[in-house]
């Protein structure tokens, strides 16, 4: 989402005057973002937003509160103190943060977690400052997971040669064990397969 969408998501959920404020203050104080930012959930909203899958309104305050603040060192902390939740609006702060690859580290982290939310949110749009080899491993582990690929950034653009070898040995691995791999990895793999042939 973007700031506006943030935005227009917070602004009909009762907690909007505490976010309002604890906005107010983290500019203000960055040294208050820890409490607020731990406290955006309970005071907005835990529950799933209906027209924006893996979001509530908690999050994108959270998201909010890290706008405000703008500091990577600050930002950091929060990550790596956060439970999975504050990690998450983390993570999906980061496309919207003018920070470059200061997040890269915290990206890293969520794709060795067993967390599929994590998992995906590193491969959003920041996942532009991971390197390729990194960007592989994640999609690898999403088709493992069974995590669906459509939330991976820029799929298509970024899939080559080495990611299509990387899926077909996990084909053959699954097909040997008599398990299948997800239709969006075998659709993916197919796609680039034929294209490799024309």
């Amino acid at each position: 989402m973007n700031v506006d969408e943030l935005r227009a998501v917070v602004a009909a959920v009762p907690g909007k005057a505490w976010l309002d404020d604890a906005e107010t203050r983290v500019r203000a104080d960055p040294d208050c973002a820890g409490p607020l930012f731990a406290r955006a959930g309970r005071k907005l909203g835990r529950a799933p937003l209906p027209d924006r899958p893996g979001w509530t309104a908690g999050q994108a305050g959270r998201v909010l509160l890290l706008i405000a603040l703008h500091d990577p060192a600050r930002i950091g902390d929060l990550y790596w103190h956060g439970d999975p939740a504050e990690r998450l609006a983390v993570l999906h702060a980061l496309p919207l943060l003018d920070i470059g690859a200061a997040g890269v580290p915290w990206a890293e982290d969520a794709l060795r977690t067993n967390d599929p939310r994590l998992v995906l949110a590193a491969l959003g749009p920041y996942a532009a400052q991971l390197d390729a080899a990194t960007w592989r491993q994640g999609v690898v582990k999403c088709v493992f997971m069974g995590v669906p690929l459509s939330g991976v950034d820029r799929l298509e653009d970024r899939t080559d040669a080495a990611l299509t070898a990387m899926l077909t040995a996990l084909a053959r691995e699954r097909a040997a064990a008599g398990r299948r791999m997800p239709a969006d990895a075998l659709a993916l793999l197919n796609r680039h397969l034929l294209r490799k042939e024309d």
